[in-house]
């Protein structure tokens, strides 16, 4: 059985050949342009924070890549951070008295549940569009607000304390060869998904439900399974971000992931995921994630408010989405 993907199209000039070779360009020009006007972002400091947002950014940004190259959307991709961090948090608070000689069992134990969390809200997301056959955008704004309200009413919109203390210096602040923990944690995630995009069986029936379901189903691939599937895996990568924040503030906190999802569709855009489904690629994501933690940082340095930044990104959004529906149309 022999699946034709988008993958092996070879068109003249697209909005992801645009994004492969602009980002780059930007992103030196970030860099020298800060390296002659801000000296505090080449402090090892900033730098690690850089990483940090960085790692915390790529995930959002391949979660929702995912999703949308099966040709979905998730908007719920912040409520379920919320809820990982929330839940991860209340785990290892109520583990803590029967194991407290041993922090990182309950830290492990905290994580294991709020990525189990994730990957369940995710998958029914998947089963959802699968079944209703309506818009991912309704289908993950209901399950958005469901989970949100669920997130707060348990927590009353308050910290969740008391997680080892562990969890901030060990992880959120703990350092492997000199690198922040979190930014290996990453590396490994971007280099497990790209592995799984390109060189399984699966990834080539995420790119084919992507481009064609109809043919997809007559070439003897599931869509249901693959949708589930995939927006599982959006869900438990949405989970592992909020265990990083939640690593780096030492609490559960159901008010973050507030923009995670316009976050998480502006890399995957940027990075030349088609708004059509069925094509883009881990690393471009991973290049517009790494331009959005640069910008937002230099951003930051530069003491602009963050108001502005979310207008800058809104603006970068558009001007993607125009230019890849030009290219759209040009092919």
């Amino acid at each position: 059985m022999t699946v034709h993907t988008d993958t092996t199209r070879k068109p003249r000039f697209t909005a992801q050949t645009l994004a492969t070779w602009i980002l780059p360009v930007i992103i030196v020009g970030i860099l020298a342009v800060m390296a002659l006007v801000e000296p505090r972002f080449y402090s090892r400091l900033n730098i690690f924070n850089i990483l940090r947002n960085f790692t915390l950014t790529s995930l959002l940004a391949l979660a929702q890549a995912l999703v949308m190259i099966v040709g979905g959307f998730d908007l719920s991709i912040g409520a379920i951070m919320a809820a990982g961090s929330v839940v991860a948090a209340v785990s290892m608070l109520a583990l803590t008295e029967p194991f407290y000689s041993q922090p990182m069992l309950i830290i492990s134990l905290g994580f294991g549940g709020a990525l189990l969390v994730g990957c369940f809200a995710g998958a029914v997301n998947g089963i959802l569009a699968a079944k209703l056959k309506a818009s991912p955008f309704i289908i993950t704004l209901g399950t958005m607000t469901v989970i949100s309200g669920l997130t707060f009413w348990y927590t009353k919109g308050a910290p969740i304390y008391g997680t080892p203390s562990e969890l901030v210096s060990e992880i959120g602040r703990g350092r492997l060869f000199g690198v922040p923990v979190i930014f290996w944690f990453g590396v490994v995630v971007m280099g497990l998904l790209l592995w799984l995009c390109t060189q399984t069986k699966f990834g080539r029936h995420i790119y084919a439900v992507g481009s064609n379901p109809s043919a997809a189903r007559e070439s003897g691939i599931n869509p249901t399974r693959v949708l589930v599937v995939v927006y599982g895996l959006s869900g438990l990568l949405a989970a592992a971000a909020g265990l990083i924040l939640t690593a780096r503030l030492g609490s559960g906190q159901s008010g973050i992931g507030g923009d995670a999802a316009i976050q998480s569709i502006a890399a995957a855009v940027i990075g030349g995921v088609s708004l059509r489904g069925g094509i883009g690629s881990v690393p471009r994501v991973v290049m517009a994630a790494l331009f959005l933690a640069l910008m937002s940082n230099a951003l930051n340095l530069a003491q602009i408010d963050s108001k502005f930044q979310t207008l800058v990104l809104g603006f970068f959004l558009i001007g993607f989405v125009a230019i890849e529906r030009k290219f759209d149309r040009n092919d």
